[in-house]
């Protein structure tokens, strides 16, 4: 590997690994968020599925624009900016000032990630070719884990010692490192037969078909189906989602070519990711506000108790890159996803008396793991990461592999999308089963309180802490109450993730196909 190659390689990590960052970092810090940002017209259970899923919805709305724009004006022009635009917002969401602001401050944030992701992988296919590509890509996997392996650590401590502000502010060095390496090293490349007029209607009716009904299902269920801008959020959902795949079919330049799809492995690995990884971010989400909202962990527990699967990760990555390209993909692509279906079914049997560990950094008595942990948890977090590990890399090596060179970026910004479409959707349909799940256990183990009042609803949040003066039998019901509705959360995230491995073994051609088509796209 040349020095060009080995910076250029830095560039695209740090570059899309603040992006995956920030989202471990986020979901470590989602309970302090909660407790300390006051509010004026979002719940507090909605505010945070706000503040991951607004950013991840906006994100996937973008992307594919996005890679259009690198196509035709630069890949590192556009890697650049988005570079740059992280950074100014990753300031904004850390002076917010109310849970409302820092949920529009994310939204700009996924906008300016939109901009890193696909290009931080066009650039790694324009610069690497033949076997050296599958193992860059597998080097970037295993970097970009590496990276938020360590962030969920520095975060949990940022978090329980000084302020989880500080934990967005994490990214201002990284982006400088990544400008610098990106100017310095990084050749441009770009994709000379690009039309240079963009879909934007289809990328505003994309937009408003992830947003309108993610933002409509979260706030409807949170209102109890009683607030008409739920109801007008999901009419405009559904139109655009209706709307997309017509304009896609009929316009002369269409946002996604529906031609690609007709690429076999294309069309099979979109699927899956959109299945895989709307399960994956689900389940973080949920599975950190349940550690330090449910069962009490410090925000330092709740970071390390995820290391092995970071670990896991960063150590196999490469190497299943490697074996990939051997002997294919598919057994990779479907043997790991149901191990971490069995992870999630491991966490579908957690206790609410699981004891929870209250690890500081500062206090090394704490930092002994209480037996519980390494019954309830342990497992599963090792399964998780012998499952990722078996997913990552083949799965982009995949991608890439499948489209025309030329059409590297837009390809991976599709991809890319449908992986981020993915949580605020399904995320949003499991927020409404949480929802519902825990208020009815709730009223059904406290059958003195009415979940339908407001006021309960204020003090009482699933998978949150009550508020000071909720009474113990109360408090202890919503507990309960919480645990079951996160079982919910991890069987649906399994049975996702049991779909997306079979479609993989049952679509996915044979390693030849592998090789990268002709630019025609058949």
């Amino acid at each position: 590997m040349t020095r060009t190659q080995r910076w250029t390689l830095a560039a695209a990590i740090l570059g899309s690994g603040i992006v995956f960052l920030d989202g471990t970092i986020v979901n470590i810090a989602l309970k302090k968020i909660g407790q300390e940002l006051p509010t004026s017209f979002l719940g507090v259970f909605e505010g945070q599925a706000y503040v991951q899923s607004g950013y991840l919805a906006v994100l996937a709305a973008l992307l594919i624009i996005a890679g259009a724009l690198a196509d035709v004006y630069g890949r590192r022009r556009i890697f650049v900016i988005g570079l740059l635009g992280f950074g100014a917002t990753s300031i904004l969401c850390g002076i917010a000032p109310t849970l409302e602001f820092l949920v529009l401050a994310r939204i700009l944030q996924g906008a300016a990630g939109a901009l890193l992701v696909p290009g931080s992988l066009a650039i790694i296919t324009a610069t690497f070719d033949g076997a050296s590509l599958a193992r860059a890509f597998g080097l970037w996997a295993s970097a970009t884990s590496t990276l938020t392996l360590l962030g969920p650590i520095v975060g949990g401590l940022i978090v329980d010692k000084f302020s989880w502000r500080l934990a967005f502010l994490l990214n201002i060095p990284l982006v400088a490192i990544a400008v610098w390496a990106s100017i310095r090293h990084v050749a441009e490349s770009r994709d000379p037969e690009a039309d240079h007029r963009f879909d934007w209607i289809g990328a505003i009716v994309g937009a408003g078909a992830i947003g309108g009904l993610a933002f409509g299902a979260i706030r409807g269920q949170q209102r109890q189906w009683s607030d008409s801008v739920a109801w007008i959020s999901l009419g405009v959902g559904l139109v655009c989602l209706v709307l997309f795949p017509i304009l896609m079919a009929t316009r002369p330049r269409p946002l996604v070519p529906l031609s690609l799809f007709r690429i076999r492995n294309f069309a099979v690995i979109n699927l899956s990711t959109f299945l895989i990884y709307g399960a994956l971010y689900v389940s973080f989400t949920y599975t950190a506000l349940l550690f330090q909202g449910t069962l009490g962990y410090s925000a330092q527990g709740a970071a390390i108790v995820g290391l092995p699967s970071g670990i896991l990760l960063a150590l196999l990555s490469a190497r299943i890159g490697g074996l990939a390209g051997r002997f294919g993909p598919r057994i990779f692509l479907v043997v790991g996803p149901l191990i971490m279906a069995a992870a999630l079914l491991w966490y579908a049997r957690i206790p609410a008396s699981s004891a929870p560990w209250l690890a500081d950094l500062g206090r090394p008595e704490t930092l002994i793991p209480p037996v519980d942990v390494l019954i309830d948890v342990l497992p599963a977090v090792i399964l998780f990461g012998i499952g990722i590990s078996m997913v990552v890399a083949p799965l982009t090596s995949t991608l890439m592999g499948s489209v025309p060179a030329n059409h590297s970026g837009l390809g991976s910004a599709i991809n890319n999308a449908l992986a981020r479409v993915g949580q605020p959707l399904l995320g949003a349909l499991i927020f409404v089963a949480i929802t519902a799940s825990f208020y009815s256990s709730l009223a059904s183990r406290a059958p003195g309180l009415d979940p339908a009042d407001p006021a309960v609803r204020a003090a009482i949040v699933p998978l949150n802490p009550p508020k000071a003066g909720v009474p113990a039998d109360e408090a202890a019901a919503a507990k309960e109450a919480s645990i079951d509705a996160f079982h919910l959360a991890s069987l649906t995230s399994m049975g996702l993730l049991i779909a997306g491995a079979a479609a993989n073994g049952i679509g996915l051609r044979s390693k030849r196909t592998a090789r990268r088509p002709e630019a025609d796209g058949g």
